[in-house]
């Protein structure tokens, strides 16, 4: 009986244990390290994190190089401003498809030909492949140079990592600190005076605007928290024991910075995509969050963020850096409630259903907009007034191109992928999930082709003269 009674109870462990030792299999496959994996457990001493900060710092320039010729070889990265473009607060807009084409090739012979002859022969820009992270391998928030700085100059944090610096120029990011509209508020314009919202700031500016669970609701969005590259532990990527980062710290004062990271649903880890952050204007019509992951409110996607995504979807990796639970029926709805009040720039060249009146718009601007409608079938996923169906779709891009490796980044096929809202567009550069598209021209260039629109050259000059109108 007793001999009965252990074979039992061996076989009904067996399913568990053979699921924990596939998973620490999975953990330990050569290359397939993720941030999360690499140390952080309680042996780990001072003097082993100092080494790592050595030998990653000894790499960075490398990385880096490595990571800046690839860029340069897919990209115009030069400054060219549209003349008498800005966005909302007067950063100049720059112009110009900045995708390289290959050698002989023009963008009117790439159209003309089938997906399948472009694969075939290799002659899909490497500017629309999948853009990499500039250390795939490692991942992990980076943050913009201008942000860093400001940061340090008011909180005394510093996002700085030792390992890895940020790879786009600032021309080619949104313009910052970006202006803050309120939907509760629309008579205010501009209700950040210009300046980055923090912990320092915030109460003063909205004390007289927002209701206190507003209030307290921005205020949790300006809260450091422990995330997987900033934090105290041993395996992080700042020098110093980091409070952590913020909310803001991406979607800068409720708009975006450009910040990237990697998404944290997919594995292993060469397939995981680069994403860029999006702006939170305009969450309020908007009812799928994440580029991909689909959560259904801006509740479960605030409440995502600090429980996983900043921790590289690994809950054990959170408990031991310091995750911050948020509680739901308050915190997390305090959060929701400031983010829902978000609103898009100003448009004054549309009416009130997010048409433009042909009383102020250019003839090209008009044009523009029957195309958009039309023939370049922009709106079919994009409808007005605020330019986003709300769904997701697969545009299936792997139709131009073999699977291929790219500084640790395995381009295979993107999926179903968010419908962004348009409104405000030329605020939020570079473009796509991923950034890998750095204006909007370049956005109509990958339209045009991946979609076979055929538009000629005037055709896609009069479509980005619409999108800035938005």
């Amino acid at each position: 009986m007793r001999r009965q009674l252990k074979t039992w109870r061996v076989a009904a462990w067996a399913p568990a244990l053979a699921m924990l030792a596939a998973l620490a299999a999975w953990r330990m496959l050569p290359g397939e390290e993720t941030t999360s994996t690499r140390s952080g457990s309680a042996e780990v001493q001072d003097s082993d994190f100092q080494a790592m900060v050595e030998r990653m710092k000894a790499a960075k320039q490398q990385v880096m190089k490595k990571h800046a010729a690839l860029l340069a070889a897919r990209y115009d990265l030069s400054d060219r401003r549209a003349e008498g473009v800005t966005m909302s607060r007067g950063k100049p807009v720059q112009q110009g498809p900045r995708t390289k084409l290959p050698q002989g090739m023009t963008w009117e012979q790439l159209a003309a030909l089938r997906p399948q002859q472009i694969k075939e022969r290799g002659l899909f820009p490497a500017g629309f492949l999948p853009l990499p992270h500039p250390n795939h391998a490692e991942g992990g928030m980076l943050f913009p140079r201008f942000h860093i700085d400001e940061i340090k100059r008011q909180e005394d944090r510093d996002l700085t990592r030792f390992d890895l610096d940020y790879d786009l120029p600032d021309h080619l990011l949104p313009e910052f600190p970006p202006p803050i509209y309120l939907t509760t508020r629309p008579d205010l314009g501009d209700v950040s005076g210009g300046k980055l919202v923090t912990l320092e700031n915030y109460y003063e500016l909205f004390k007289d605007i927002l209701n206190p669970k507003q209030l307290e609701g921005l205020r949790l969005l300006l809260v450091p928290m422990a995330q997987q590259q900033f934090n105290a532990t041993l395996d992080r990527r700042s020098e110093q024991a980091h409070r952590g980062v913020t909310c803001f710290d991406c979607h800068v004062n409720g708009h975006t910075n450009a910040a990237t990271h990697l998404v944290g649903d997919i594995r292993p880890q060469p397939f995981r995509h680069r994403i860029d952050t999006p702006s939170l204007r305009g969450v309020n019509v908007q009812r799928l969050f994440g580029s991909q992951r689909a959560l259904r409110s801006i509740e479960d996607f605030t409440e995502f963020e600090q429980r996983a995504a900043y921790f590289d979807g690994d809950p054990v990796a959170a408990q031991r850096k310091g995750v911050t639970i948020l509680e739901r029926g308050s915190q997390v709805h305090f959060m929701a409630e400031f983010q829902a009040l978000l609103d898009f720039p100003p448009a004054p060249k549309l009416n009130v259903l997010g048409r433009l009146d042909p009383r102020l718009a250019s003839e090209s601007e008009r044009r523009g907009e029957a195309l958009f409608f039309g023939k370049a079938e922009c709106g079919t996923c994009h409808p007005a007034p605020y330019y986003t169906d709300n769904l997701m779709h697969n545009l299936r891009v792997e139709r131009f191109y073999q699977p291929q490796e790219i500084n640790g980044r395995m381009a295979a096929a993107d999926g179903p992928i968010k419908t962004f809202p348009l409104r405000g567009i030329k605020d939020s550069p570079p473009y796509l999930h991923d950034g890998r598209l750095l204006t909007l021209e370049d956005a109509v260039e990958f339209f045009n082709l991946v979609l076979e629109l055929k538009l000629d050259q005037q055709e896609k000059q009069d479509l980005v003269a619409f999108l800035r109108c938005l």
